[in-house]
């Protein structure tokens, strides 16, 4: 049998569901939603804005889907379309398939994506977990790729700290209000998070997932992308050696950029945005263009 991720019950399911219709009355701009067929399955896809902009993709971290973007989307989209997709594999109104059994899977089902989405060149930025994605992809199409944008995409590099894993191992055991709180505050200091966010991710917990987990980059595997790339890290982040991330981007993805943010954590898109945002806003203009 194929191993495919699934949700422990229907009752968690529906948990999710109504988790998912809350976080959705937070997206603050029109939007069509959009099932997007991949080998690996269907993958459900938001799609808002518009503008003469090349399009940009938006891959979600841990515990997250589309969703995910409400507080920032609307900057980003201000001139371009905007997809976010939740990643299939990941709980999520994504449909899994087949089974995602390799790191390069991931690079696969991105450029499905693409394909399905009509989208023959992209800006594209992944966080967390995400920027593993949006990497797997760029080594795979960076010919495709407008750009390639790295947020806090620190385990993409080099190995988590030993207390963030044993701080999300503990609230993955127990995953309740409090013990989420708690990681949230360490983690991504100086981040508000919704109600409605806290609910989803501790309701995706319910989701077993049956894909590999994020796991640096070989040097090889980074110098294979050749997209424009900007990576943006919290100068305090505790997810792994920011600076150590850093060398590594500089020491083997060509003409690289990189933005250590003073006084931001793990969440610093979402805790500092009016340094972020216009950031990684003017990279994608300044590649919109780019032949």
């Amino acid at each position: 049998m194929a191993r495919l991720g699934r949700f422990t019950s229907d009752a968690a399911h529906e948990r999710y569901e109504r988790a998912y219709r809350d976080l959705e009355s937070l997206w603050p701009l029109p939007a069509d939603d959009l099932e997007v067929p991949t080998v690996f399955g269907t993958t459900h896809v938001r799609r808002s804005g518009s503008g003469a902009g090349v399009p940009l993709v938006l891959l979600h971290g841990l515990n997250g889907n589309g969703l995910s973007w409400h507080a920032v989307v609307a900057e980003l989209a201000a001139d371009r379309v905007v997809y976010a997709p939740d990643v299939v594999g990941t709980a999520g109104r994504s449909v899994q398939t087949a089974p995602l059994t390799s790191p390069a899977d991931y690079g696969s089902w991105g450029e499905g994506l693409l394909d399905g989405l009509g989208l023959e060149r992209a800006h594209v930025l992944g966080y967390s977990e995400g920027a593993w994605f949006a990497a797997l992809l760029a080594g795979r199409v960076s010919k495709r790729l407008a750009s390639l944008t790295l947020g806090e995409g620190i385990t993409t590099l080099v190995k988590p700290s030993k207390a963030v894993v044993a701080r999300m191992v503990r609230a993955a055991v127990l995953p309740t209000r409090r013990s989420f709180e708690r990681l949230d505050s360490w983690l991504t200091p100086g981040v508000t998070v919704t109600d409605a966010d806290r609910a989803l991710a501790r309701a995706a917990m319910a989701y077993r997932r049956r894909t590999p987990w994020p796991s640096p980059l070989s040097d090889a595997e980074l110098a294979a992308i050749t997209a424009p790339t900007l990576a943006v890290f919290g100068a305090e982040s505790r997810l792994g050696d920011v600076q150590a991330a850093g060398r590594r981007v500089l020491e083997h993805v060509r003409g690289a950029e990189v933005e250590i943010v003073p006084g931001g954590g793990h969440g610093v898109l979402w805790q500092l945005p009016g340094q972020v945002l216009p950031r990684v806003t003017a990279f994608l203009r300044a590649h919109d263009d780019d032949a």
